[in-house]
């Protein structure tokens, strides 16, 4: 997990490589959530808090809490101009500090390929969120070549430069999201895919946010020799889909999922809980 956190430490490195291409995924994601105005929101795996700002200005909320493991990611959202009206806190996504339904929604924001155990995490916002209330999350369709980066991904396989994707990737296909949607045990499960257009303004735009050292592959360029640095910017320039202005253009492809948190749920797993303490105080007897 540490290895993880390492790859997004910059918040304003990750902001210039992702941040602007996170802003228009969250848009349409937030518009398909269509959720009521005034609602407690718990932002999970915030990073530079690109979602969250969306986050704020879209949904009107009454209250924003935002959590990253990551201590430079944060200290990057709290200076954003609106920031203010997010309460931004250390958190892990799979063990969240919050009393159980302390919230009216939970969302996590490209993450969930980066979890040890998505199902937990999913799990974990189904906890604190109140019976009724929505959980949900988008991801670049890694698997899919849907992420904004997939251009550097095959220009490196192609170089043969060595790059590992998320070890969680999998957990980006849609039909992975819902299965682990519906093993938290939400209820009323939808899914959705995200295109939207990546465009650069030209060449020097690209390559500047795509070796900005921060995420996987801006952490592996930053790293490789100068040689290799050039050899990559030279095939990268002659593969992009450029336009005649020096424009260039393409589309990235996020899946989303969404849920609700059902009260039959909850005390289901309270029953569950006292049956197998119950259970193992009778095995502790019995040994004696």
């Amino acid at each position: 997990m540490n290895e993880v956190r390492n790859l997004f430490v910059d918040g304003e490195a990750y902001e210039r490589r992702m941040g602007r291409w996170t802003r228009l995924a969250g848009e349409v994601f937030l518009d398909w959530l269509d959720v009521p105005t005034g609602l407690q929101w718990l932002d999970v795996g915030c990073g530079g808090g690109a979602f969250t700002e969306v986050l704020t200005a879209r949904c009107v909320p009454n209250k924003v809490v935002a959590i990253d493991p990551c201590e430079g990611q944060l200290c990057y959202a709290r200076s954003r101009p609106k920031a203010n009206a997010t309460q931004f806190r250390l958190g892990d996504a799979q063990s969240l500090p919050f009393a159980d339904g302390s919230f009216d929604a939970a969302a996590m924001a490209l993450v969930i390929s980066y979890l040890p155990d998505p199902v937990r995490g999913a799990a974990e916002m189904a906890r604190v969120v109140r019976p009724g209330g929505w959980v949900a999350t988008y991801m670049w369709d890694i698997s899919g070549g849907g992420h904004p980066v997939e251009p550097v991904y095959l220009a490196m396989n192609s170089l043969g430069i060595k790059f590992s994707p998320p070890p969680g990737s999998a957990a980006s296909r849609l039909e992975s999201m819902r299965r682990v949607w519906e093993e938290a045990g939400l209820q009323s499960i939808e899914t959705q895919v995200i295109r939207i257009p990546v465009v650069y303004s030209d060449f020097d735009d690209f390559w500047e946010s795509n070796s900005a050292p921060a995420g996987p592959s801006g952490k592996i360029i930053h790293d490789l020799s100068s040689n290799t640095r050039a050899l990559l910017r030279r095939h990268l320039r002659a593969q992009l889909p450029t336009r005649c202005d020096g424009c260039i253009a393409y589309q990235a492809i996020a899946n989303a999922v969404k849920g609700r948190v059902a009260a039959e749920r909850r005390r289901s797993m309270t029953f569950a809980a006292l049956e197998h303490r119950e259970c193992l105080a009778r095995v502790v007897v019995k040994a004696q």
